[in-house]
């Protein structure tokens, strides 16, 4: 018979936004259990760079909720030496031609005027900041604030360091519900878990975990490609990407779209990306995407074309229609919370979720507006949204 768990809060979703909800559910005094049917980063996290950005984001509460998570990233990274190899290396971004970098800086403008530090760089300063850089750019921008870690260590990390009780390899079924509708927990293929908050942080699956609830939250996955070359010595400084990212980030498009983003590790392979598309969950190789992000990269380093692909794999980005994660309590569920649909940026944004979940769940007030991320905003589009 299996054995009944109960807890303060169920958290569905061992990737980074999960492990994030975990460790600071857990800090404000809560018993945590965290479920998932994979292992601890199995899904959308151990398929990403580790990229902590505010350079993407535009004004607005995205930029808030990533600079928040900035912050709090730097204070955990403090804590935890070097266990989840965060690195706070910054970003450069470039434009090819001066049409571009207008565009680049009006942005980079908007974006100090929110609490970014966005530095101009002429062109010939770019080569300070990357000397193997392609020659002929029309100038960049420098942001110190840009980071990265390692993301299945620093889930793991963050994961432990909650103390929550980790049931891996265990598939929710079910969210029980009172008479009333309230959430008493979750149902799994190994027992039920019986707790008065549930908290979806199933990523690019939150859409069905929230149905389980019988809630609609229109989370679809939106494919993306990583090159993985040989190791080298550090070349590449920074994350150093094009300005047209920006654009194909905020692209509703369903078709590929690639722009080049590469970056150095410490361990020594260059990643490179970024694709973009909507194919379902189909993990298929795309020679187009891995050759689109290959002439990218070179392009922007011409050492590149020199140096040997090891491997490639796909992730899924759990994205919503407005480009915004739904963070915060479902009134169509009392007990429900969702921490999910933060396309590519959920490990960048996982501590600002996590924070402010905590202080939801704590019943004190959140340091963010979560009006804008509300998960049922989207019954207001009378059920028309993709």
């Amino acid at each position: 018979m299996a054995k009944r768990l109960t807890c303060d809060v169920v958290v569905v979703g061992a990737g980074m936004v999960g492990a994030a909800c975990a460790l600071y559910a857990a800090r404000a005094g809560l018993d945590v259990t965290v479920v998932d049917r994979g292992p601890v980063a199995g899904g959308t996290t151990g398929a990403g760079e580790g990229n902590l950005l505010v350079s993407d984001k535009e004004p607005g509460p995205e930029l808030d909720l990533a600079l928040l998570s900035a912050r709090l990233w730097a204070r955990l990274a403090e804590e935890t030496g070097e266990a989840i190899e965060y690195e706070a290396k910054g970003g450069v971004v470039v434009a090819s031609t001066p049409r571009t970098l207008t565009v680049l800086e009006e942005f980079a403008s908007g974006q100090r005027a929110a609490g970014v530090t966005a530095e101009p760089v002429d062109a010939d300063r770019l080569a300070e900041l990357e000397p193997h850089l392609a020659p002929g750019l029309a100038g960049g921008v420098h942001y110190p604030q840009d980071a990265q870690v390692m993301p299945a260590l620093a889930a793991a990390h963050l994961v432990r360091a909650s103390g929550a009780r980790l049931c891996t390899g265990r598939t929710v079924t079910g969210v029980l519900r009172g008479t009333g509708g309230a959430v008493l927990g979750v149902r799994t293929d190994r027992g039920d878990i019986h707790a008065p908050a549930v908290v979806n942080a199933a990523g690019t699956w939150g859409g069905e975990v929230a149905a389980l609830a019988g809630v609609r939250l229109p989370v679809l996955p939106r494919r993306g490609f990583v090159l993985v070359t040989e190791p080298l010595p550090r070349l590449i400084r920074h994350k150093v990407y094009a300005a047209d990212y920006v654009a194909d980030v905020a692209s509703d498009s369903a078709a590929l779209r690639t722009s080049p983003v590469v970056e150095g590790t410490a361990a020594g392979p260059v990643l490179i990306g970024a694709s973009r598309e909507r194919v379902g969950f189909d993990r298929s190789f795309s020679l187009p995407a891995v050759r689109a992000l290959a002439a990218g990269a070179v392009g922007l380093f011409p050492f590149l074309r020199r140096v040997r692909a090891l491997r490639t794999y796909a992730g899924f980005r759990p994205y919503l229609p407005d480009h915004l994660p739904a963070i915060g309590p479902d009134p169509r569920a009392p007990g429900l919370y969702h921490a999910c649909g933060h396309e590519g940026a959920g490990i960048g944004l996982a501590t600002g979720t996590g924070r402010l979940l905590a202080q939801v769940l704590g019943g004190q007030a959140t340091e963010l507006d979560l009006t804008p991320f509300r998960p049922e905003r989207f019954e207001e589009d009378g059920g028309n949204t993709p």
